[in-house]
C-alpha cells in the first residue's frame, strides 16, 4: 500500500487541484535532465523541471507478479528538452526513469510514482514517443550463458580478446539515410564488416555509431547498408570509422579472425538432425564421446 504524505493527502481530498506530473532521468553520458507537463518550470531536490518540452503521458499500467508495466511518454522535439540527435546517438537508451506527482502550487507536496527505464523510443518527422518500462523488465533479462553454437561473447570484448582496429574512411556518397560509399576500401572482400560497426567521427552526425547491414564492393567502392539512419544528412565529406563484423560462428571466429581458442560457444552440440536422425551402419563407437576425434 502506497503512503501518501498528509499535506498531498489533504491537497487532493479538498476537490479542485493543482497536480502535474514531472520526469527525471540519467543520460548514458551521466547529465541528468528534468520535464514536467506543467506550463512552468518547477524545482525540487536540486534539479529544475522544464516546462517547454511538450511532453505528454499517457496511461500507465502496474502488473501484478513479474509481469512489466509501464507507459508512454509522447512529446515534440525541442531544443530545451528531447533533441532527435541526442536519441538517434542512444543516449536515452535503457536510462533509468523517476516519475513524481507534484503539486505545482506547493512543489514540497509530492509523491514518488513509479521508478522504471526507458525503453523502445519511436521517432517521427516532429515528435517521438518513448516506452517506459518498470524495473521488473530486469526479470525478463538474460543471465548467464545459454547453450548454444554461436558465440556469447561480442566481438573484441575482454571474453573475446580481439584486437579491433577501426579502419578510417571518407563518404564518396550516400543516399542522405541509410546508404553511403566509400574509396579504399575495396581491398576488403564483400561482406567483411557486415555485422560491425560502423560510427561517424565529422561532419553533422559526429558521435552516432550503428550496426552495418550489409557491406558490398561495387568497383573500387566500398556500400554500406546501415540498420540505423542518423539524425542528419549523410553527406559526401564526412568521415568515419567501421570495425569488421563476426556472424558468430566458429568457422567465423577462426578462419577470420583466427581466434578459434577463445569462441564462447558450443560448436559440437548436436543438431536436431542427429538427434532424430537414428542410428546407421557404420556410424562408429558411439560412446558418448567426441565426434571429431
Amino acid at each position: 500500500m502506497r503512503d501518501i504524505p498528509a499535506a498531498l493527502a489533504a491537497h487532493v481530498e479538498g476537490g479542485a487541484t493543482t497536480l502535474c506530473r514531472c520526469w527525471s532521468l540519467t543520460r548514458r553520458d551521466g547529465l541528468v535532465l528534468g520535464f514536467t507537463d506543467h506550463d512552468r518550470a518547477l524545482a525540487f531536490d536540486g534539479l529544475i523541471y522544464a516546462a517547454a518540452t511538450g511532453l505528454e503521458a499517457a496511461e500507465t499500467t502496474a502488473e501484478l507478479g513479474f509481469a512489466i508495466g509501464g507507459g508512454d511518454v509522447a512529446g515534440a522535439f525541442a531544443a530545451s528538452g528531447l533533441n532527435e540527435a541526442d536519441l538517434a546517438r542512444g543516449l536515452y537508451d535503457d536510462v533509468p526513469v523517476r516519475i513524481w506527482l507534484v503539486n505545482w502550487a506547493e512543489p514540497e507536496q509530492r509523491l514518488l510514482l513509479d521508478e522504471g527505464f526507458v525503453g523502445e523510443v519511436r521517432r517521427g518527422e516532429h515528435g517521438f514517443t518513448a516506452e517506459l518500462r518498470s524495473v521488473a523488465k530486469a526479470f525478463d533479462e538474460e543471465r548467464g550463458r545459454l547453450y548454444l553454437r554461436s558465440c556469447s561473447a561480442d566481438l573484441g570484448d575482454a571474453r573475446c580478446g580481439v584486437a579491433l582496429a577501426p579502419v578510417a574512411a571518407e563518404v564518396s556518397a550516400s543516399d542522405g539515410r541509410l546508404t553511403l560509399t566509400a574509396e579504399g576500401l575495396a581491398s576488403y572482400p564483400d561482406g567483411h564488416f557486415t555485422g560491425g560497426r560502423l560510427g561517424f567521427t565529422g561532419g553533422a552526425n559526429a558521435g552516432f555509431a550503428t550496426e552495418v547491414k550489409r557491406h558490398g564492393i561495387e568497383g573500387d567502392r566500398a556500400v554500406f547498408q546501415l540498420w540505423q539512419a542518423p539524425a542528419a544528412a549523410i553527406r559526401a565529406g564526412d568521415a568515419f570509422s567501421v570495425t569488421p563484423g563476426c556472424d558468430k560462428s566458429f568457422a567465423t571466429c577462426r578462419t577470420k579472425f583466427g581466434n578459434g581458442v577463445n569462441f564462447r560457444g558450443f560448436p559440437h552440440m548436436p543438431t536436431t538432425d542427429f538427434i532424430i536422425g537414428g542410428v546407421r551402419p557404420g556410424d562408429g563407437a558411439l560412446d558418448g564421446g567426441s565426434l571429431f576425434r
